[in-house]
């Protein structure tokens, strides 16, 4: 009997922590509110401008996690199976295998690799127009550009002072993707 007054007990502070009138409130989620950010494909602040109105960088959008891995088919079948991920592709050619993994509706998505140098993630950013891009890294000081083709298109690759690397590429092969999508050489 005593347990029971305490679980009761519990259920009415949890109501009262959660502003509940009785219990079919805690089982009823409230109405979905307007809450800013909450909606993946809106921005939570406001596009970044220099003092010329100008964007500060001409990131569109983080779409690939361009991952090292040692076993690829190990990783996508870990990503899938536990991470609850979907492979999109598992692709083998050129002595490389990549799979990429979409973990959500939407980018970014992981792309895992055995070719790719080094142990860190490459964050692959879209640009509307790479060259531009990359002259206004090097403006602001950005060095040790690697240039290279992915199948979406031209792409260049900066490794950061702290060791971190980002690629910027543009979509200028779209149709590519689609190519590959569903495809599973592993």
């Amino acid at each position: 009997m005593r347990r029971c007054l305490l679980d009761r007990e519990k259920v009415q502070v949890a109501k009262f922590a959660v502003g509940a009138h009785d219990l079919d409130d805690l089982a009823q989620p409230e109405p979905k509110q307007n809450v800013p950010g909450a909606d993946p494909h809106t921005p939570i602040y406001p596009a970044l401008h220099g003092d010329d109105g100008n964007p500060l960088t001409d990131f569109l959008q983080l779409d690939y996690l361009y991952t090292p891995s040692s076993d690829v088919a190990r990783d996508a079948k870990f990503f899938t199976e536990v991470l609850g991920g979907r492979l999109a592709f598992a692709v083998e050619g050129m002595g490389a295998r990549v799979a990429m993994i979409e973990l959500t509706g939407g980018p970014p998505h992981v792309l895992l690799t055995d070719h790719l140098e080094g142990d860190r993630t490459i964050y692959i950013y879209r640009v509307k127009d790479v060259s531009k891009a990359v002259a206004g890294l090097k403006k602001r000081g950005l060095k040790r550009e690697n240039r290279l083709e992915i199948p979406m298109g031209a792409c260049s690759s900066f490794t950061l002072p702290g060791g971190q690397r980002v690629a910027l590429y543009e979509a200028s092969r779209p149709e590519v993707l689609k190519h590959f999508l569903g495809r599973q050489d592993f």
